[in-house]
């Protein structure tokens, strides 16, 4: 064993203690946590030499493991240890983020998958899954032209997120990570692995809208931090065309605290217009008020008092919501 084995092995032997303090998951095995942290970080001299570099950060990255309740099992493919920045980060995949919320029981099922030019996309609205229909084994699908999340809840209902790679790559034109990679040329998981990067950015954003899970919400926001992915969804874009861009956050927010049903509509006919300059947040503000609207409708069918009327069907927001289902733009 090599003086820098032992040195990395006895750090990551030493952290047990502190592992086993903050664990969330207690089907997790500090032994066999520890033993793939080391085979991974052995399998690449460049790790193993910024590991060397950064004890410390080694040390952290295996304390997140225990903090987050993520395993670095490679048959899992649910994180990664990974030199980025000069230190030993802990990668999170979409598969790993999806996974925490299935484990902490908000979700039953959750799919990402990439849509190419050639495949057939139908939206089915964001309350179903969608159709998507490709040959498997053709090896010329056309470019990736986006991707989208679909899952089912806990209480049986499916939420679908969707994202054209327009929108993917002005959330990555934004990363701290791209910007490293256009600057100097710093790799980064953009440049190597696009795709998955893409299914993650879409599983970020759809998040937004599954039942809230605190390890979840923790590992997102570590990614976006500590993880040095730079990937923040809240960042104002750099050089915004109408020199007028409108934060959605605070909106979207405000849309989902509404009580009744009455309310939700009345929010998206009052505010929908503020984000006419940014068609994907006026997207987004549509889908958080459909999926909000959906549940106080819910809610009011099985509770013990009368429901409110349905709307008109000459309403415009049905008629809007009739739009989004069948997939056309506003």
């Amino acid at each position: 064993m090599s003086n820098a084995l032992q040195i990395i092995t006895s750090d990551v032997f030493a952290a047990k203690d502190t592992f086993l303090s903050v664990l969330t998951d207690t089907s997790l095995n500090f032994e066999r946590e520890a033993g793939f942290a080391i085979q991974t970080l052995m399998a690449s001299d460049y790790a193993m030499k910024i590991a060397t570099s950064n004890r410390q950060s080694v040390i952290n990255a295996v304390t997140n493991i225990a903090a987050i309740g993520i395993s670095l099992n490679p048959a899992k493919k649910q994180a990664y240890l990974v030199p980025r920045d000069g230190r030993i980060c802990l990668d999170i995949s979409y598969i790993g983020l999806m996974d925490l919320a299935m484990a902490t029981g908000a979700l039953k099922w959750a799919q990402a998958v990439l849509v190419h030019e050639k495949d057939t996309f139908v939206l089915n609205g964001f309350d179903r899954p969608p159709t998507h229909n490709f040959t498997p084994f053709g090896k010329d699908r056309g470019d990736v032209v986006g991707v989208y999340v679909v899952v089912k809840t806990a209480d049986g209902e499916y939420l679908t997120t969707i994202m054209n790679i327009d929108e993917v790559n002005a959330i990555r034109d934004r990363s701290s990570a791209w910007r490293a990679w256009i600057e100097k040329k710093r790799s980064c998981p953009w440049v190597t692995d696009p795709g998955e990067m893409a299914k993650k950015t879409c599983v970020k954003r759809a998040s937004k809208y599954w039942p809230k899970t605190p390890r979840l919400e923790q590992a997102i926001h570590y990614l976006n931090t500590d993880g040095g992915e730079g990937l923040d969804f809240n960042a104002r874009p750099a050089a915004h065309p109408s020199g007028d861009w409108v934060d959605p956050e605070p909106m979207i927010a405000a849309a989902q605290a509404t009580a009744t049903d009455a309310e939700a509509l009345a929010y998206w006919k009052a505010n929908n217009g503020k984000l006419a300059k940014q068609p994907a947040d006026h997207e987004r503000l549509k889908q958080a008020v459909m999926a909000h609207r959906t549940t106080l409708r819910q809610k009011a069918e099985t509770a013990d008092v009368p429901t409110e009327p349905p709307p008109p069907v000459d309403d415009p927001f049905v008629a809007d919501m009739q739009r989004a289902e069948e997939g056309d733009d506003q």
